[in-house]
């Protein structure tokens, strides 16, 4: 369904009890919200919790901002480590946050709790840096800090992120999003071709739109270090990353973990930036512990 959040549309589904504690759930870049594995879908109904999946701006079936442009990348870059002007950005990743927060206010929800993966778990963190009164708790996965001084991905693995597909072509684009993933999978739970064949033709087929990517990742890049601002944080977090993620690397998870007083960080073993179903009931007992934890801490 359509609501109208932070002045935008934006594409939501919603899963259980309607009088259950919000679970919303952020995704990552260009991520559409059919990305989340369905078992840590079922697994937090289950639990009893109202989940809420939402598209971000500039992809899958919300608004779209064509009228930003494509920016200037390496300008975008330079900027945000103080070597020039900013250029003009379509949006920000507050903007984004913004857009969680206004897709509770559209559902009549005063709190939930939240939990991003990768450019999700920065929107996340920028909840919970800006509107902490609308969080329960926050976790944020397979994600950073922005910290500038930490590794970088591997150079296999930034390529698959930022290289275009051949052609618009459909059989193209599943080829192309195949080799990309196989970059960066779970070396542990890597997926069949026809699995990836599947999961990356029915994100085509419900809305293929490559031009949103630059902004998405100008966001990103624009919003630069949150070290300082992570640790005025007071919201209970959890940090979750893989062991073996080489496109955001464990340190940045760590990272992230040390700068939010008092949170807990996760490392999983064998897990690199996706979210293998085999792994997913082992993220569903993470994030139900960490909610119910949070939900307990308020009632002491």
């Amino acid at each position: 369904m359509q609501v109208k959040a932070n002045g935008i549309d934006i594409e939501v589904e919603v899963m259980g009890p309607e009088n259950g504690p919000a679970f919303l759930l952020v995704n990552g870049y260009t991520s559409q919200l059919i990305n989340w594995p369905q078992p840590l879908l079922e697994g937090l109904v289950a639990k009893g919790f109202r989940v809420i999946r939402y598209d971000n701006r500039d992809v899958g079936l919300s608004q779209k901002f064509p009228e930003g442009g494509t920016p200037d990348i390496k300008a975008v870059f330079k900027a945000a480590r103080g070597e020039g002007e900013m250029p003009k950005l379509a949006y920000t990743l507050s903007d984004m946050a913004a857009d969680g927060i206004g897709v509770l206010d559209a559902l009549g929800i005063k709190r939930a709790h939240v939990a991003g993966v990768s450019m999700g778990g920065m929107i996340a963190q920028l909840m919970a840096i800006e509107h902490s009164d609308r969080l329960y708790s926050m976790t944020s996965i397979m994600s950073s800090s922005g910290n500038p001084d930490l590794p970088p991905a591997t150079e296999e693995a930034q390529k698959a992120l930022n290289a275009p597909p051949p052609s618009r072509e459909r059989d193209a684009v599943i080829a192309h999003g195949i080799k990309g993933r196989r970059t960066y999978e779970s070396p542990d739970y890597r997926k069949s071709d026809e699995e990836y064949e599947k999961l990356i033709g029915a994100a085509y087929d419900r809305m293929f739109y490559p031009e949103g990517a630059p902004r998405q990742y100008a966001a990103i890049l624009a919003d630069g270090s949150r070290v300082e601002r992570l640790k005025k944080v007071r919201v209970p977090s959890l940090v979750i990353h893989g062991r073996d993620d080489n496109l955001v690397r464990v340190q940045g998870g760590v990272d992230t973990a040390m700068h939010i007083p008092e949170a807990r960080l996760e490392i999983i073993p064998g897990m690199g930036h996706d979210l293998p179903e085999d792994l997913c009931p082992q993220l569903v007992l993470m994030l139900v512990g960490h909610a119910i934890a949070a939900m307990r801490a308020e009632e002491v």
